[in-house]
């Protein structure tokens, strides 16, 4: 059976007419039409020659025994934001479907090492909040203490909703067993972002996740009337939080593949009549180099307590969530480089600014690379989330060529 990249865009549309509606996406893991959508991959894994099974953490493995028992992973995640994209997470599972048929067709079931098919679950986190959530299980950096009591905004326990599924927190480690002869892992992934579309190219090489530090920033100030309390008197807790909010651009772009983000403000009291007393704000930083990211962090908090003392105010951090930067394999990454200029005879390399399970792959001590399709105007969690089906299919066919490469390296190792 010939590598057949229409199909997998067929599949993909299928998927999308069976798990969709006029809002998008619905396959929000650990719900019903997640498990209707599993279900619709299982039988497409019945017509293969493989293992079958989920993991201890609900993750979805299908494996191609080779003749070695040194395995090639090839991940996505079937899962869903709510009203998603079409393309998200489903494309990497279905282009990895069609590499692990053309594997078993060319080698009559028995291909030179062991190549496995891992549908991650709960990578969004989009219900419970938890991103990464199966990949982490494998990894062993998972927080079951702390995420089993997570709710969803209808008060139900992420443990709860787990276990309706067959999957029992308390069991999460028993998900490393999967790592046993992991060699490497590929993921391929739409970009989700502008910069392929505006370079003109179809595909690109990642070079890694950008680490993050996420804050809360609290301003105290003084609530006061606003009618009645002068200018030069006042100690607006906005306005020194808006002044930051500003200043994270200047910040972000001494750098030229950093962001920042202030996505989040709180004022209080809130009110149309009263200079704000309190503004409790967030903020996203990102980039792939660690040091770059340790600077940023240490200029936003100089700056905002820099504005603070301009409004009269005082300002306080609390730390939300880090994660450091993971760079990929530089093998792999020569590997992925040389796949996607035989396919599209250009390459780009990138950092990734979102999370992948590739990252958390990695952070396990896996050679693992990403690549990247082109995303038509940047967008993705939306339900007009898409990319060319000619840039679909060449992705298909590079993440096929990639396989291959890995497989020799393999081999060689």
């Amino acid at each position: 059976m010939p590598l057949d990249p229409k199909r997998t865009v067929a599949e993909l549309k299928e998927l999308r007419s069976l798990t969709g509606d006029k809002n998008g996406a619905q396959r929000v893991a650990w719900t019903d039409t997640w498990l209707h959508a599993r279900e619709w991959f299982a039988k497409k894994l019945a017509e293969l020659p493989v293992e079958h099974h989920y993991d201890a953490a609900g993750n979805n493995w299908a494996t191609l025994t080779g003749e070695s028992k040194k395995s090639l992973i090839l991940g996505g995640h079937l899962d869903s934001v709510p009203n998603g994209g079409w393309l998200d997470g489903a494309l990497n599972v279905l282009a990895a479907l069609e590499v692990l048929r053309r594997f078993a067709s060319e080698f009559n079931g028995r291909p030179p090492v062991t190549i496995r098919l891992v549908d991650w679950a709960d990578e969004e986190g989009a219900r419970f909040g938890r991103s990464l959530l199966g990949s982490s299980a494998f990894a062993g950096t998972h927080s079951i203490s702390a995420d089993r009591v997570r709710t969803d905004r209808d008060g139900i326990k992420m443990e709860d909703a787990l276990r309706r599924c067959g999957v029992e927190m308390d069991r999460f480690v028993d998900a490393g067993k999967e790592r046993q002869n992991a060699a490497a892992y590929l993921e391929l992934h739409i970009e989700q972002g502008p910069v392929l579309e505006k370079l003109n190219l179809p595909l690109a090489v990642v070079l890694g996740t950008k680490g993050v530090e996420r804050h809360s920033i609290t301003f105290h100030g003084q609530e006061a009337h606003s009618g009645s309390t002068p200018m030069n008197a006042r100690r607006d807790a906005l306005a020194a939080a808006a002044k930051l909010a500003l200043e994270i651009r200047n910040i972000a772009r001494k750098h030229p593949d950093a962001v920042c983000t202030m996505g989040s403000l709180k004022t209080f009291p809130g009110i149309v009549t009263a200079v704000v007393g309190r503004c409790e704000a967030t903020l996203d930083q990102r980039d792939l180099d660690a040091r770059i990211l340790a600077q940023m962090f240490h200029e936003a908090q100089d700056a905002s307590r820099r504005f603070a003392d301009e409004e009269k105010c005082t300002v306080e951090w609390s730390l939300i969530w880090s994660i450091e930067p993971v760079p990929f394999h530089p093998t792999l990454l020569d590997l992925c480089e040389q796949a996607v200029r035989e396919v599209s005879g250009k390459s780009h390399r990138m950092p990734s600014g979102p999370l992948h399970d590739a990252a958390e792959v990695s952070r396990a001590g896996i050679p693992a690379v990403m690549m990247f399709v082109q995303s038509l105007g940047g967008i993705s969690h939306n339900k007009i989330e898409d990319t060319r089906e000619e840039h679909l299919e060449m992705s298909v066919v590079a993440l096929d060529r990639l396989a291959c490469k890995t497989v020799e390296w393999i081999l060689r190792s």
